[in-house]
């Protein structure tokens, strides 16, 4: 549309002036204007969305960078924690930097504007909740985070010490509201559009999620741990903690049969073994401990407590840790400040941070061999159940020795405890307090190893070796929960529970196939018995069960108000049984809670959503 050229007769009243021609085609003008509106508005977000995309990949690049940082530590050449606090706090904003480019370039008004147009804004929405998660994340979340990481591990002076306590304790504040800003953020970002009509956008918000999944229980689980460190380390006084090697071949509800054991000292951070011993040197130690008559009724009135090898029948960790110590106690005389537990899988894990250990023979203890070194092989080697039992203890005196040494590394350090950290998020380190103060932080956390108190839904597979074998070493676990029809009775759940044993039908030692069980039936070497046991939602009724689709009875009790249905199986070498639960629950459309017993092979589980109920 062209204005009209202005000559000496537009002056005429007659004529068009630019004012009149204006006032007469202003609608059309107006029209136009804005119908050229939504067209610009749409290019300027399809530009800027790209940037902004670009830059939240750049934050993410940065991000990767940082983790493999904190996972491998400093170089061989670095001499302390400087050059990794270098490094993070680079990275740190690096990520930060794009993170906020990115939040700039979908905080404009045809962002907001778009946002909100009824359907077609969601994926404008959900971009724009990214971006300032992102954001928020690298800037109030991430920095205290590798701060604390490179102090902690820093070289900490005239002590001596292994961990820096006073940076810790002076860190706990800042820990505390990254956790709360982690949260908020994973609310925030739960908030948004979860299916719009842009796919791309939907997995790029579920990948977020995803992150924050993991990231929020890590921050919760940093900040327990500047608040309960310092003390637990000996900042205030020496500590004595009984530490508990299991052996996962003969499972136990906590893992493994505990085997060896240590006594660790801390004072001011400075970590030291103080003693070791195996399980033979706690056979006739008597813990004087009443856990209630849930445990009584479903673990037995007397033998946990009475016998070292099976005082962690419960999962509940605490349970098992107050046997220990006050087993302890009967034994030696002495007061402990708490009790840990590991397995040789944790001990793989941090062997890879350390490196391997050598045994007073020459073998190397490594990531790689632990687990079949000392839950197989040895058994073959060491016929003998005397000369087994040294050798348990040499690897365990070894390996203490090896990780106590890569804590005294400046440049192993680091690594040495990120990869402490993630065994402990794993559930296959954990730790109990004698403190109440102090428990209370660690029941909470998964290292703690409780019983979760949630009403939510719940799904938990227990066995525990009932043969007296090592045969759990070829123990395969298969869990299904399939959450069912609506009822007024409450939501149909169906749990699949698999087991397999793979344990070979000739060439094992007799040790590993012996039953202690003596049952009154025949059994071959290799076959094997387990009481399985499924910790069910909190107020589940059970509708039927069956065992390789015939009808079968199970136990029912309670534990920790958990309801617990347990099946006594003979599980012949080679075989696979099923055993399937019917369950009424609680309705909820949310997915349950998992208990991961750790064992030689891990659990496989598959948990299916759950439909809506009608009105």
């Amino acid at each position: 549309m062209r204005l009209p050229r202005l000559t000496k007769h537009s002056a005429s009243p007659d004529a068009d002036s630019p004012v009149r021609w204006f006032r007469r085609h202003r609608t059309r003008l107006l029209v136009g204007a804005l119908a050229g509106v939504p067209l610009a508005g749409a290019g300027w977000i399809a530009v800027t969305g790209v940037l902004a995309r670009d830059e939240l990949l750049a934050s993410q690049r940065a991000l990767d960078l940082l983790r493999q940082q904190v996972a491998t530590g400093p170089s061989a050449t670095a001499s302390a924690g400087a050059p990794v606090r270098r490094d993070a706090d680079a990275a740190v904003r690096a990520a930060a930097a794009h993170a906020a480019r990115a939040h700039r370039l979908t905080s404009g008004p045809a962002w907001y504007a778009a946002a909100y147009l009824p359907v077609l804004g969601d994926p404008a929405r959900t971009v724009r909740g990214a971006a300032e998660a992102a954001e928020r994340l690298t800037h109030d979340v991430l920095p205290p985070l590798a701060h604390t990481a490179a102090q902690l591990t820093a070289d900490t002076g005239r002590d001596g010490g292994h961990l820096n306590l006073s940076a810790l304790r002076h860190a706990a504040p800042a820990l505390d509201q990254a956790s709360r800003s982690a949260s908020d953020v994973r609310t925030e970002v739960d908030a948004l559009p979860r299916s719009t009509w842009l796919p791309a956008v939907d997995r790029a918000r579920a990948r977020l999620a995803a992150q924050l999944d993991r990231l929020v229980p890590v921050t919760g689980d940093v900040a327990a741990a500047a608040r309960v460190l310092p003390s637990m380390l000996g900042e205030r006084g020496p500590r004595r903690y009984v530490v508990v090697f299991e052996n996962t071949a003969e499972a136990r509800g906590t893992g493994g049969l505990p085997g060896a054991f240590a006594v660790l000292t801390a004072d001011r951070g400075r970590l030291a073994f103080e003693s070791f011993g195996n399980d033979t040197e706690m056979a006739k130690a008597v813990a004087a401990v009443d856990l209630g008559d849930e445990y009584a009724a479903l673990h037995g009135h007397n033998a946990p407590t009475r016998m070292w090898v099976n005082s962690n029948l419960s999962p509940h960790f605490p349970y098992a840790a107050r046997i220990w110590a006050a087993a302890w106690r009967e034994h030696k005389g002495q007061k402990v400040d708490g009790a840990l537990a590991l397995d040789p899988g944790a001990l793989a894990g941090l062997l890879t941070a350390s490196g391997p250990a050598r045994l007073p023979d020459g073998t190397d203890v490594t990531a790689a061999n632990v687990v079949d070194l000392t839950e197989r092989g040895s058994y073959a080697a060491y016929p003998d159940t005397r000369e087994r039992k040294r050798f348990f203890l040499d690897a365990a005196r070894a390996v203490a020795q090896r990780l106590l040494g890569a804590a005294d590394d400046p440049r192993q350090r680091h690594a040495l405890f990120t990869a402490l950290g993630g065994q402990l998020r794993e559930g296959r380190v954990k730790v109990w307090s004698a403190h109440p103060s102090e428990q209370r932080e660690l029941h909470r956390r998964p290292f703690g190893g409780a019983l979760p108190d949630t009403s939510g839904p719940f799904a938990g597979l227990v066995v525990n070796n009932a043969a007296g074998t090592k045969l759990d070493y070829y123990l395969d676990r298969r869990l299904e929960w399939a959450p069912g029809r609506c009822l007024p009775a409450g939501r149909e759940v169906t749990v699949t529970v698999g087991l397999t044993n793979r344990a070979p039908d000739s060439g094992l030692p007799t040790y590993v196939t012996q039953r202690v069980d003596h049952p009154p039936y025949r059994t071959r070497p290799g076959d094997n018995r387990l009481l399985v046991s499924y910790y069910a939602t909190k107020g589940a009724k059970l509708a039927g069960a069956a065992l390789d689709g015939r009808p079968v009875l199970v136990n029912g009790a309670v534990e920790r108000g958990r309801p617990v249905y347990t099946l006594d199986l003979e599980l012949p070498a080679g075989a696979r049984r099923t055993l399937v639960l019917r369950l009424l629950e609680s309705p909820s459309e949310r997915p349950p809670t998992l208990l991961r017993q750790p064992l030689v092979s891990p659990l496989r589980y598959t948990v299916r959503p759950a439909p809506p109920c009608g009105d």
